[in-house]
């Protein structure tokens, strides 16, 4: 079978091709209208393929629709699956992976990630969409965590309450960076507020502390 030059089947290549094409065609589709007036029949006439072949590449728009967010906690997933972990480094784990997931994206993934976040802001049936897959990922990467350290971790509840501390960090970045102008809106700015925000994650540690 024909490769590139970078390893991957030509098959592998036109499947990549019709699903970024199909995420691009629905954010814009989407952006200009709304996403409850647009049909699935005018996504896959616009890329010129069937519903078939949609079907084999997303679930429903929802999925489409929230594909860059979705591309990127599959990434996170991967990581979290692969990364050297121990009992008592495990924030720095979760933020680690968040980073090296965060530049595995393909080139112009933050475009997508803010039309689509957008679109999810002012779409209650996408934002309900969202928070389950958040829910489903948090889940998975404690018991992935746990499974890996398996009696070397903390128990379950300490292991969701640090990766959802992370997370919390990880959406004031994300707050911050979608409210600054579209200039400052590239990947690397990203990073600087995901820094930023993790570097809070000790004080409010201490905070938490004296409480105890």
């Amino acid at each position: 079978m024909q490769k590139n030059p970078n390893g991957l089947p030509l098959r592998e290549r036109k499947k990549l091709r019709t699903r970024q094409a199909l995420v691009d065609t629905a954010l814009e589709l989407f952006t200009a209208r709304d996403f409850t007036s647009v049909t699935l029949d005018e996504i896959v006439d616009a890329v010129e393929i069937s519903k078939r072949t949609f079907f084999r590449t997303f679930v429903s728009k929802e999925d489409v629709a929230l594909a860059p967010e979705k591309e990127l906690w599959a990434a996170y997933l991967t990581g979290i699956g692969t990364r050297p972990l121990t009992g008592e480094h495990l924030l720095g784990a979760y933020k680690d992976a968040l980073f090296t997931a965060l530049e595995q994206m393909a080139d112009g993934w933050e475009q997508r990630f803010l039309a689509s976040r957008s679109l999810a802001d002012r779409t209650p049936a996408l934002t309900a969409h969202s928070l389950r897959h958040c829910s489903e990922v948090s889940a998975n990467v404690v018991r992935i965590v746990a499974d890996r350290l398996a009696g070397r971790s903390p128990g379950h509840t300490e292991l969701r309450l640090l990766l959802d501390l992370m997370l919390a960090a990880w959406h004031c970045a994300l707050e911050t960076w979608t409210s600054s102008g579209a200039a400052q809106q590239d990947r690397a700015a990203l990073i600087r507020h995901m820094h930023k925000s993790f570097a809070v994650i000790p004080t409010v540690a201490a905070l938490a502390a004296q409480d105890s």
